[in-house]
């Protein structure tokens, strides 16, 4: 202190409070008792057994993604265990060296990975700055699936474990997990028995076995109770399970199913909308092995469950388990390397099927869940379709873009119950097809999809070729058109053609989780549809072509999943639950509708996608950035030989106005993207030379953004 203050003495004379603190002062100097270290441990006696700490340091650059070592001081040598947090210093220069120990640099968080007796370093070890707490929240597995998905994606270790574990929350952390429940009972097959092998699979959970199914569940409310059960069986095996739903709405639904079944207290809920404190204490009930059993959205595919038995994913075709943040790992893939990793079982699920799945069971990787076409047929409602030759006879389409034949089913409904109306989003932008057949253009070269930007010359979106002159391989057709889109027509023009009925909406801005059993006309964008009690007595799809006309690689796939999604939730036909889709008839996911085969639909598109050389045959990875930088990465990469680059191909600016959205490019700055494809078993050596190209662009101090992203969900 640079001055006495009298206020400080504690004698009653003021006068005597200076000379008080000096005698304190000098007492102090004088004794001989141990100092508090500072952060550098400079001096500070190490750890007898085990002096050196491996660490993984919270830095997401793919020229550091290694582990470093660092001296660990006695005093933090009981807590300083593999799998805590603790803080280190960072960027010190080896020049930096006092009574031994490396000193300087930044504080930055990081995991202790291993306790080692010594280092491969040669030079002088920086100390452990402290620990932040000693509580482990790193398993083995959980590094080891880190790694597997960071060196898969092309990214950083840093990075995946930033999406692996939760921020830490001091108060849950110092509250105790409850006491684990002893293994419940298994459950009997109830509605799984619907399914020919849908009893045996929940008794080899059952009995300790690692089953892996891709199921295709039937149309109606059942699927969360099904999944509760296969959760049920595997807990009654004494071990855990997993499962990742795609939204919030779907996890409650599977939660309502797991505690109606097995009681409160089995089973933990992670999910965003739970609050940092709630949801990391779910999670160290469940890294505690407090709880066997998870339900939770996208995160929730890291969860740290003890002895997982069932790694379970539901729709995985929506965009929602693919992850925004770099590496963007997909969940489907992570319970795949984890099924592998720790032998457990896996089932992927859903209403439809991705092309993906179809794959996983087309390899022998997986076996078919799936009912009996009869069964189909009873459970699924009658299916309808109104073609373009119909729309031009009708008068009422032309001037209320409702067909005669969905009014008349929306009419016949409402006598019922309510009807479901589903309307395209906003956002939805067509590709270019034929005029005559409506057959996707593609690039002769590349197959990539053909596109004329601004009314521009005619030319590949994939490898920017032009194409002067184009003819369809279909019919021979040589006019092109622009899918239609359909107008969307708002809640209140469809109440005027029901004047006397009420009219709820669900979509973005409000979404609806459930809707009473009585009359009323439920219009909803995809995937916002609520569930109706006891269900819709009919459904509308409308503007079928604005979905279909995507111009992505998935827009059959995806129309085919949001139209089932939505008819799924009607009554079946023996009930009398009717669909109608305003589509042309003839194309195969309208006819898959149909049938309702999302099963069919989903080899045919593999078989297709296999001689065209898409994925998922082959893989692929998108470089974004700048039109220079990417240029010139791809021209420093070592790629594979067999790899085939298409592009870079320049990226549209985004709409004035609109909100900045991950991967836009910067206003004002001209990006382009170039997409590198590989034949199938190249895709670990072009992940490989990806994350070494940009590491080494790093380790130069390169500053320019390169945006990797392997295995993108829309290539076009």
């Amino acid at each position: 202190m640079g001055r006495d203050d009298a206020s400080t003495g504690t004698g009653n004379d003021p006068a005597s409070a200076p000379e008080q603190l000096a005698l304190i002062r000098e007492s102090v100097r004088r004794a001989d008792v141990p100092r508090a270290k500072p952060r550098t441990w400079r001096g500070a006696a190490l750890a007898e057994e085990l002096p050196v700490a491996r660490v993984v340091v919270n830095k997401g650059v793919l020229h550091l993604d290694q582990y470093f070592d660092y001296a660990v001081p006695k005093e933090l040598d009981a807590d300083a265990r593999p799998g805590v947090r603790v803080r280190v210093r960072f960027g010190a220069g080896g020049g930096r060296v006092r009574q031994g120990r490396r000193e300087g640099g930044g504080l930055i968080d990081g995991f202790i990975v291993e306790r080692r007796a010594s280092s491969d370093y040669s030079g002088a070890l920086a100390a452990l700055a402290n620990v932040v707490s000693p509580e482990p929240v790193l398993s083995p597995e959980a590094l080891a699936l880190a790694r597997d998905v960071a060196d898969r994606y092309a990214g950083s270790l840093a990075d995946v474990l930033q999406l692996a574990v939760p921020p830490r929350n001091a108060r849950a952390e110092g509250r105790p997990s409850p006491e684990p429940l002893p293994p419940p009972p298994a459950p009997d097959a109830g509605t799984w028995g619907r399914y020919p092998n849908g009893p045996g699979f929940l008794a080899a959970l059952a009995d300790g076995g690692g089953p892996r199914a891709v199921w295709t569940a039937l149309p109606g409310p059942g699927w969360p109770d099904e999944l509760a059960r296969a959760v049920a069986a595997t807990l009654a095996s004494g071990r855990g399970a997993l499962v990742v739903v795609p939204d919030g709405r779907r996890v409650a639904r599977v939660d309502e199913a797991l505690t109606a079944l097995l009681g409160s207290g089995r089973h933990a809920v992670l999910t965003a909308d739970s609050g940092p404190e709630k949801r990391y204490g779910e999670w160290l009930a469940v890294r505690r092995g407090s709880v066997r059993a998870v339900v939770g959205t996208r995160a929730a595919m890291f969860a740290p469950v003890r002895d997982l038995g069932l790694v379970a994913i539901w729709d995985d075709g929506d965009s929602s388990h693919s992850d925004d943040r770099a590496p963007f790992p997909h969940v489907r893939e992570v319970l795949e390397l984890r099924a592998r990793n720790e032998s457990c079982g896996f089932l992927l699920g859903g209403l439809s099927c991705t092309v993906e799945a179809a794959q996983l069971v087309g390899s022998g990787w997986a076996r078919p869940l799936a009912a009996d076409r009869d069964r189909v047929r009873a459970a699924a409602p009658l299916v309808r379709t109104v073609g373009d030759e119909q729309l031009g006879r009708d008068g009422a389409a032309r001037a209320a873009r409702l067909p005669t034949l969905a009014w008349e089913t929306a009419r016949e409904g409402l006598r019922h119950g309510p009807v479901l109306v589903q309307v395209p989003r906003r956002g939805y932008v067509p590709r270019l097809g034929c005029e005559r057949c409506r057959t996707p253009a593609r690039c002769e070269r590349c197959s990539g999809p053909l596109q004329a930007p601004e009314e521009r010359a005619l030319g590949c979106g994939w490898c920017g070729r032009e194409v002067p002159e184009w003819h369809c391989l279909g019919c021979g057709g040589t006019r092109l058109r622009a899918s239609v889109v359909g107008a969307r027509r708002t809640a209140e023009e469809l109440g005027r053609t029901f004047p006397a009925v009420p009219v709820r909406t669900s979509g973005r801005d409000h979404v609806l989780d459930t809707v009473p059993g009585r009359p009323a006309l439920v219009v909803s964008t995809p995937g916002a549809e609520p569930v109706a009690d006891g269900g819709y007595a009919a459904a509308l799809l409308l503007d079928g072509w604005a979905m279909l006309g995507r111009p992505d690689l998935r827009s059959s796939e995806e129309a085919l999943r949001r139209w089932i999604d939505a008819a799924a939730l009607v009554r079946g036909g023996a009930e009398g639950g009717t669909v109608v889709i305003v589509a042309e008839p003839t194309l195969r996911p309208v006819q898959a509708l149909v049938r309702w085969d999302p099963v069919g639909h989903a080899r045919r598109e593999l078989a297709d996608r296999a001689e065209l050389g898409f994925p998922p045959v082959s893989r692929m990875a998108a470089v974004t950035g700048r039109t220079d930088t990417v240029a010139a990465f791809l021209a420093a990469a070592g790629l594979p030989p067999e790899t085939e680059v298409l592009g870079p191909v320049p990226l549209p600016a985004p709409p004035a106005g609109r909100p900045r959205r991950p991967g836009d490019p910067p206003p004002g700055e001209p990006w382009s993207q170039a997409l590198l494809r590989v034949p199938p078993g190249s895709g670990a050596a072009l992940a490989r030379a990806l994350k070494s190209a940009r590491a080494a662009r790093s380790a130069r101090g390169g500053t320019e953004q390169v945006r990797i992203r392997v295995d993108p969900l829309d290539i076009g």
